[in-house]
């Protein structure tokens, strides 16, 4: 039987074919005007047109996959630099210790422990929109899964797979529900009741989910090596400032407007102390650091390789084309079923284009009018798009951060496809269901 692609060829594949649709899908765009203030550039609404350019040469093709990667420069250092760091804290003791101390804690309390990761990550997801700093985390959390007898499925489901069920169901995503909120023109976080609410039933059918596959799915537990050995003082330091970090870079991110670069260096930070405190000195620190950038970087050139493909459907003038195909005909139907075939639409667009925050400001200037137009409330009209579009980070191929944890993780796509789409597609019918129940209930 021939072996399924791995992630690299996976994307390559999707990249040559994106290059194809250029010359099949017919180029247009809206018109776009820029707001001189706030620097923010919205779409007029009912401005597509078809336009007539030169299309995209196989040089053009060649020259997105390191455009692409010079794109997300800014994730791509996060990713290398908190895998160092946790390579780091690992090479202390720190790490196996902490852990070895958490599962003796939770022994015989396994499910609970289910619990209690999937709720910090989906916390992380609707907060912060937590994605692709899991990435760095798999490895830790492997070990931590398996020494409690999961799968690998298992974990990735509790950690990544939460974080996108945060993401999407969150009342105050700042890059999901805050972006389309402003975008809508609608009081920014505004409806987060009804939000908290179908929050709480899809969190609690996704826990749900996880631990009957998990009981299902048990392998034996594989032993830590330091159970048993009582965490030293140098130890407890390193965790405590890990702890530490991770509160400063969350309140910089809600409070501070902070980006990539500085979570990247509050995690550069982390390490090159942990090594210290940890005994390592200089040259091992750095040596460790150097060794965890290995691990990392075929995640990296994932999540740029991700990034060409939009490049590509962008330069080659059929995004906008694609979003006039997949919504326009929603004005001929009725609002409860325009609404739900509103959300469909979104997870298929988010094929095309990865990042959910780009997703909504191409969509939602031109969406707005629509639902004006078959008497959609504007907030419903957000819903629609924050559970299409982030849901889907399941399962699109397109989705660097989804590929590089299938990578680190060692799942092969079609498999975690199998595993994925009917949890997915479980909580995009709770989504649907939310939907028809706000327009029954005038949501506003």
């Amino acid at each position: 039987m021939t072996k399924f692609p791995n992630a690299f060829v996976i994307i390559i594949g999707v990249i040559l074919f994106s290059w194809i649709l250029t010359y099949v899908i017919p180029q247009g765009t809206y018109e776009r005007i820029t707001d001189e203030q706030s620097g923010i550039t919205e779409v007029v609404s009912n401005s597509y047109q078809q336009i007539e350019q030169d299309h995209l040469s196989a040089f053009d093709l060649i020259l997105a996959i390191p455009k692409g990667i010079e794109g997300r420069a800014d994730v791509i250092v996060l990713i290398l630099l908190l895998g160092g760091c946790f390579y780091v804290i690992e090479k202390t003791g720190a790490l196996s210790q902490g852990l070895s101390k958490l599962v003796e804690l939770l022994k015989g309390k396994e499910v609970l422990a289910l619990v209690i990761v999937s709720f910090i990550f989906t916390a992380a997801g609707v907060t912060i929109g937590m994605q692709e700093e899991v990435i760095a985390m798999i490895p830790v959390l492997l070990l931590f899964g398996k020494s409690l007898g999961y799968n690998t499925y298992t974990i990735v489901y509790m950690s990544y797979g939460s974080t996108v069920l945060g993401s999407a169901f969150s009342p105050s995503n700042p890059f999901g529900v805050v972006i389309a909120q402003q975008e809508a023109g609608v009081a920014l976080l505004s409806g987060s009741e009804f939000r908290l609410i179908v929050l709480v039933i899809a969190y609690l059918l996704w826990v749900w989910y996880l631990i009957r596959y998990a009981n299902k799915n048990r392998v034996d537990k594989i032993e830590m090596s330091t159970t048993g050995e009582t965490m030293d003082l140098r130890s407890k330091i390193i965790l405590s400032l890990l702890c530490l970090t991770f509160g400063i870079v969350i309140y910089g991110l809600l409070e501070l407007d902070w980006g990539f670069m500085e979570m990247s260096a509050c995690f550069f930070t982390l390490g090159i102390f942990s090594g210290l405190i940890g005994k390592l000195g200089v040259n091992q620190t750095g040596e460790a650091y150097i060794s965890g950038f290995k691990e990392m970087i075929f995640a990296s050139v994932i999540i740029g390789l991700a990034n060409s493909i939009s490049l590509l459907l962008k330069d080659g003038m059929i995004i906008d084309s694609i979003v006039y195909g997949l919504f326009g005909p929603l004005q001929y139907v009725s609002a409860s079923i325009s609404a739900v075939l509103m959300m469909v639409s979104h997870t298929i667009l988010h094929f095309p284009i990865p990042s959910y925050s780009g997703q909504a400001v191409l969509t939602m200037p031109i969406l707005v009018p629509l639902s004006d137009l078959i008497g959609l409330s504007r907030q419903t009209c957000v819903l629609a798009y924050q559970y299409g579009a982030i849901m889907a980070d399941m399962f699109v191929p397109t989705n660097g951060a989804l590929m590089a944890v299938l990578a680190v993780s060692g799942i092969s796509y079609n498999k975690w496809l199998r595993f994925a789409l009917k949890p997915t597609l479980l909580i995009l019918l709770v989504g649907a269901i939310s939907i028809v129940v706000a327009i029954a209930i005038d949501y506003q």
